[in-house]
């Protein structure tokens, strides 16, 4: 197979998995190049080109990550009242290059804006990052939540969320950890409490977080 050949279809599956996100109906397309992938990862295996097959099954795994993306992105709770929701997007840390190099695991976030007001909070997960192992010995140890300054451990239904307020910033950040491997937060900006970023997170559907990033 030649380079320029490579090169190209690489590209062609970069956009039309960049595309997974906005256009859910692209889902179909990606799942169709993830079973060429497949296919041709075999053939190649076959033929005892084990680099080649290597390669064309990660560019499969990777694509069947951002259709689970896709699918997670639809359990992202709707805007509060008085507020206005964006499309769930890649996130930032995490997200992106990282992700697709598979460094961060799968990052994603969804920003809202208040209506009437200076209100703006963003709703994030990461998903199988080693950076939710270290978030874990803060969940877990009561006496260094306490230590926190303007932090305090709140149940949400059978789980429960660190929440830190910071009322002369008028910032808020609530963070649960889901399984020991799935990290969600809501951080927001300009808020009169706490109250509306806490709602947020509770409205989130865990059991469809759950179901959507079952391994």
């Amino acid at each position: 197979m030649e380079l320029n050949h490579i090169l190209s279809t690489h590209r062609l599956k970069a956009a039309v998995v960049a595309s997974v996100l906005l256009f859910p109906a692209a889902q179909s397309v990606l799942a169709d190049e993830v079973v060429e992938q497949i296919e041709l990862g075999l053939e190649l295996y076959q033929e005892q080109e084990y680099g080649a097959a290597i390669t064309e099954l990660e560019f499969a795994i990777e694509d069947m990550r951002k259709m689970m993306s896709g699918l997670i992105a639809q359990t992202f709770p709707d805007a509060p009242e008085g507020w206005t929701a964006h499309e769930a997007t890649s996130g930032g840390a995490g997200g992106g290059a990282a992700a697709m190099f598979g460094v961060g695991g799968t990052s994603l976030e969804r920003a809202y804006q208040q209506d009437d007001g200076d209100g703006q909070m963003t709703a994030s997960m990461m998903l199988d990052s080693p950076l939710i192992q270290s978030m874990g010995a803060m969940f877990n140890n009561p006496a260094m939540i306490a230590a926190q300054p303007n932090m305090e451990r709140v149940r949400l239904g059978r789980e429960a969320a660190v929440v830190k307020w910071e009322p002369e910033r008028s910032r808020a950040e609530v963070t649960l950890l889901l399984d020991g491997r799935i990290m969600m937060q809501v951080k927001g900006e300009n808020l009169e409490s706490q109250d509306v970023a806490v709602d947020l997170m509770r409205d989130w559907d865990l059991a469809a977080v759950r179901e959507q990033s079952a391994r």
